[in-house]
């Protein structure tokens, strides 16, 4: 059922004094896009009327088929707390149509949908996604860019004033509960500068979404704390990068799919053993989407509790999917490997149709790791079974174009452009001289 309705839109607009409305979407790199428009235009919006240029957005169209619709989704009405000046500015999520009132294939929500579809054609009702996004601060400079400067130098759940990043944390949770965002934990992280914002988990669509609004929300509290918010994974040498856990469960009716009593081990069910097989693998194939950048990389290596090897277990944090303790409704997998540079539309499209498949192909998943991975030799992972990640942007994408499941799970469209996107953006960074080859080579040759 839906939260609100057009009247309720409308009401709400007036009662909080609401002058402009951003028609909010995202495009296939991950980028918040917008379309703002005045308060008389609201009408227009919610009769789904509103249109705007599709080529020249990243990945959409090309100029010839250029127009397309917003369609709100009504129940993604937010009001930006901090917008009270002069009047207010609210939030609608939307999705992308084409002019003839089919969805765009290219818009990464949409495809979430379809294959939250094909998971309800298997008979589940739900996919649950509880995330949790890392993010390190930075000092800004006398012209408002970012410093490598980080603002305190504390350490996992230190407290100020050590973590001098707390009022800022403060501020951006008590911002997120004004808009109604559940904020479970709030602490500093392993790396100085570096912090977590956990809330509550919710249905795939809204969790994406949720993500969304909560890096515009960071990045824009820390800004008026002079400070830079960033998503990058791995800003700094020599300290932890930035993950993004997802913790996945299946439901189906109100009762969760991957917990079963009966399985006297670990009190998981069939289908959970078999959704691990899928994630185990197809890991290689959607590292490229999860962990979408050359900078990704430089966090999935060993040494800073980031995942690098294709294993799971129930006990320690070394392999790429573990299985935390709670059980009931709480029952959950945890994958590790995914950065908050992805794309959370098509990260969750991609992690679902791995699992969904280990699911459809009744997978058995590699017996568990229990052992730190990280201490074990290269001999010693190949007699566990223990894959590596893809150590290179390159060689995820051309895990990526090997495997059908995970191409199915972006479509066609999303996966020729960000394929042709990539291939770019890891060029460029081939082709760059860096900084370390001059410190390296310049004296000795």
């Amino acid at each position: 059922m839906s939260k609100f309705t057009r009247e309720d839109i409308f009401r709400l607009a007036k009662e909080e004094n609401v002058k402009f409305i951003r028609l909010q979407f995202t495009d296939i790199l991950g980028t918040i896009k917008n379309v703002e428009i005045p308060i008389s235009q609201l009408g227009k919006a919610l009769d789904n009327k509103m249109m705007f240029d599709g080529s020249s957005i990243e990945g959409f169209v090309r100029i010839e088929e250029s127009d397309m619709y917003l369609i709100p989704d009504l129940d993604t009405w937010v009001v930006f707390p901090w917008t009270a000046e002069k009047g207010k500015v609210a939030r609608l999520i939307c999705d992308i149509y084409n002019a003839d009132g089919t969805p765009f294939e290219g818009d990464p929500r949409n495809n979430l949908k379809r294959v939250l579809k094909e998971m309800e054609e298997m008979g589940f009702t739900n996919f649950n996604l509880g995330p949790e996004p890392e993010f390190f601060l930075f000092k800004l400079d006398v012209n408002g860019e970012p410093t490598l400067e980080l603002n305190d130098n504390g350490g996992y759940f230190d407290l100020a004033p050590t973590d001098l990043g707390e009022n800022c944390r403060r501020d951006i949770v008590l911002e997120l509960e004004e808009m109604g965002f559940e904020i479970e934990a709030s602490h500093h992280e392993v790396a100085p500068g570096q912090h977590e914002i956990d809330f509550k988990y919710a249905d795939a669509l809204a969790a994406c979404d949720n993500i969304q609004t909560f890096k515009l929300v960071v990045k824009t509290i820390a800004r008026k704390h002079g400070l830079h918010a960033t998503f990058m994974p791995k800003p700094l040498f020599g300290v932890s990068g930035s993950g993004m856990h997802c913790n996945l469960s299946l439901f189906t009716n109100g009762k969760n799919a991957f917990y079963d009593t009966s399985d006297k081990a670990l009190e998981l069910s069939e289908t959970a053993y078999q959704f691990i097989a899928g994630i185990i693998k197809h890991a290689s194939g959607f590292t490229a989407v999860t962990n979408p950048t050359v900078n990704s990389f430089k966090r999935l290596v060993p040494g800073y509790e980031a995942p690098c090897y294709v294993a799971w277990s129930a006990r320690n944090r070394s392999p790429l999917v573990r299985i935390p303790a709670s059980r009931g409704l709480s029952t959950r997998v945890e994958v590790r490997s995914v950065d908050p540079a992805a794309n959370p539309y098509l990260a969750m499209a991609v992690l679902l149709k791995a699992g969904l498949d280990g699911i459809k192909n009744k997978l058995t998943p590699p017996a568990a790791v229990d052992r730190n991975i990280y201490v074990m030799d290269k001999d010693e992972r190949e007699e566990a079974g223990i894959t590596d990640l893809p150590p290179t942007l390159a060689a995820a994408l051309d895990a990526l174009k090997k495997d059908e499941v995970i191409t199915a799970a972006l479509g066609g469209h999303i996966l020729e452009h960000f394929l042709e996107a990539k291939e770019i953006e890891w060029d460029m960074f081939r082709t760059q001289v860096h900084p370390w080859e001059r410190e390296q080579y310049m004296s000795m040759y």
